[in-house]
């Protein structure tokens, strides 16, 4: 049987990325160009600095993923875009990409939440690997720099949202924690590098579990490194590595004792990690061994589709295409698209 050859183009951030994925699984091209090395000065994202470079790198991407794949417009089925969330000139850049591409080529248009992308790098094959899909009905963790969501998920394209952030993302605290530290940006990777020679216990950060609620909350452990920085600045203050894998820890331990703490109760057939900060080092190693303690099976991303990239916007996308869920023209971008509702 001919195999569905989606296209995906994501833009809903610094990244610039499109695609070609067969039947949801396996990846024919992932072409990504990052403006991150413009935003590093200012410590964070400049959302008019994103949206240029968004319509500088678009067509580029575009001709790489296709000839990487070796594909024509006539090969494909459909066309799936990010249209939120995200900053939302770059959504609009990728969004009215995405738009031409399909109405040139008289291809089906199909829009797919930036978080659900993110769930679904967890059903992509690397050629490498051989990867079974997730069982279902699933338990997913989404942790990214923007975002914090517990999700239920029923069936494919049946969500239900059981927690979220009440205030900062984990990779929003990571990297306002490198800030504090002046380690640089973005915080996540190199809070993660340096935390592996780092001794995690030798600050004790506060671990704010909120009882009775799926949510979470970091914004108080953000407060506590802060008040610990300026009370050691006469001294005592322990090594850099020594705080970064401490904080990390209070961030990571937190999240893997929430998502198993849910599995106990809703007995899922899986429990999934997804997102940026799904490529955390120690992230990965404390859901791994809870996983193994409490008998669950896990499910973690290969780490270079953690980021934002197009690979997972369309096989997100295939699946829409399978319940004929298209976009028509008139689909609009939105900066704060929720996953459900």
């Amino acid at each position: 049987m001919k195999p569905v050859l989606i296209l995906g183009i994501e833009s809903s951030c610094d990244e610039t990325a499109a695609a070609v994925v067969a039947d949801g699984r396996t990846v024919l091209s992932n072409a990504v160009s990052s403006s991150e090395q413009f935003h590093a000065a200012y410590g964070g994202i400049v959302p008019e600095i994103a949206s240029r470079k968004q319509l500088e790198y678009l067509e580029p991407v575009l001709i790489a993923a296709m000839r990487e794949a070796g594909v024509t417009p006539a090969d494909l089925a459909a066309v799936a875009v990010t249209h939120g969330p995200g900053l939302i000139g770059s959504l609009v850049v990728g969004l009215m990409g995405a738009k031409a591409f399909a109405y040139t080529h008289d291809l089906r248009l199909i829009g797919v939440n930036h978080l659900e992308g993110h769930l679904y790098a967890n059903w992509i094959r690397l050629p490498e690997e051989m990867r079974p899909e997730p069982a279902l009905p699933a338990l997913v963790l989404v942790v990214s720099g923007g975002h914090a969501h517990l999700v239920w998920m029923e069936h494919h394209g049946v969500y239900r949202i059981l927690g979220r952030t009440r205030d900062d993302a984990p990779g929003e605290a990571l990297d306002k924690a490198a800030r504090l530290l002046g380690l640089g940006y973005p915080g996540g990777p190199i809070i993660d590098k340096l935390g592996r020679d780092g001794n995690p216990r030798a600050v004790e950060f506060p671990r704010a579990l909120l009882p009775g609620t799926d949510d979470f909350s970091f914004s108080g452990l953000k407060t506590s490194l802060g008040h610990y920085w300026r009370k050691t600045e006469t001294g005592g203050r322990a090594p850099v590595a020594d705080i970064a894998a401490s904080y990390q820890e209070a961030i990571m331990s937190v999240l893997v004792d929430k998502l198993f703490r849910a599995a106990e109760r809703l007995e899922p057939a899986q429990v999934v990690l997804a997102g940026g900060v799904a490529a955390n080092s120690r992230l990965r190693i404390l859901a791994e061994a809870r996983a193994a303690v409490d008998g669950i099976p896990l499910s973690l991303p290969p780490r270079m589709l953690c980021t934002d990239n197009a690979a997972m916007i369309a096989a997100a996308g295939y699946y829409h295409y399978l319940r004929d869920d298209f976009a028509g023209m008139d689909l609009d971008v939105n900066a704060s698209l929720p996953l459900v509702g």
